[in-house]
């Protein structure tokens, strides 16, 4: 009897495996499709991506890339993308994170309603603010540049660190705060040497959200951006689409162009949250 129980359970348990490694191998396959899908695209000629779709590779060709980076100059859109992002993300994360420390460790009159405030910010549609903003940054002689592009850029990546570094900061215990202040540390200095080392992982997750926020953003730069030399990587993609002409294989290419400097992004971001949860659980 209990020989056939233990046989009963390893089945089952044999089964669970089966069903856990096949539901993850879908998972897999059905998030890296479309990655295949694009970059096989980009390295077809148009005859095959037009007349012969097919899901493999019959021919290699770099013409796509070509044409892209010859003709089109889309490096520069990169350059533009690379700098828009970066400078939007240190700013964003400098400030939300002394705006989020203060609004966890401070007792002030109308806290609770600028944190309101702050969400319903971040909560406000795009659509309904495009108009004001492209003419704020014309009075102030900011539009078609990318100052005003990272200007309007922060005014929903800062309200959105803000939030999620509130939850990060909580996390962090007031006594160890208070241990580094009897050890002669200042409120600033227990910010910078206790708190935000502790909150590592948060910060590396709040400036890849807003990294990539900025980068894959496409509505506020067509209406900001006009000159060609000013174009970011997605309105670069988008003038690629002339009237009901839908170049796929350039589209594709810069596709790829695009996705690289956000896997190198992730894979170095991962590195550090890793990093940031063990320093955090080491007593120095």
């Amino acid at each position: 009897m209990a020989h056939a129980q233990t046989r009963g359970a390893g089945a089952r348990h044999r089964t669970g495996l089966i069903l856990t490694y096949a539901t993850l191998i879908i998972a897999v396959l059905l998030i890296l499709f479309p990655i295949y899908w694009m970059v096989i695209t980009s390295l077809k000629l148009p005859r095959e991506i037009y007349r012969m779709p097919s899901l493999w590779l019959h021919s290699f060709t770099l013409i796509n890339y070509q044409n892209l980076l010859g003709q089109k100059d889309f490096l520069v859109a990169i350059r533009n993308s690379l700098f828009v992002s970066a400078t939007v993300t240190v700013i964003s994360v400098l400030i939300s994170s002394f705006a989020a420390y203060s609004m966890v460790r401070f007792r002030y009159r109308f806290r609770g309603l600028i944190g309101k405030l702050i969400l319903f910010a971040y909560l406000t549609p795009t659509s309904l603010l495009f108009i004001p903003l492209s003419i704020l940054m014309a009075k102030l002689n900011l539009g078609n540049s990318l100052t005003g592009l990272i200007l309007v850029y922060l005014t929903f990546s800062l309200p959105l660190s803000t939030w999620m570094l509130q939850g990060y900061f909580r996390g962090v215990p007031r006594e160890l705060e208070e241990q580094g202040q009897i050890d002669g540390l200042t409120r600033f200095g227990a910010l910078i040497r206790i708190v935000l080392p502790l909150s590592a992982p948060g910060i590396a997750a709040v400036s890849i959200f807003t990294f990539t926020g900025a980068w894959n953003e496409l509505l506020l730069a067509l209406v900001l951006i006009t000159s060609e030399s000013q174009r970011t990587a997605p309105l670069a993609l988008n003038y690629l689409i002339t009237s009901d002409t839908l170049p796929w294989g350039p589209l594709m290419a810069g596709s790829v162009l695009s996705s690289v400097p956000l896997m190198i992004l992730y894979f170095i971001a991962q590195h550090f949250m890793v990093q940031g949860l063990t320093a955090g659980s080491v007593k120095g």
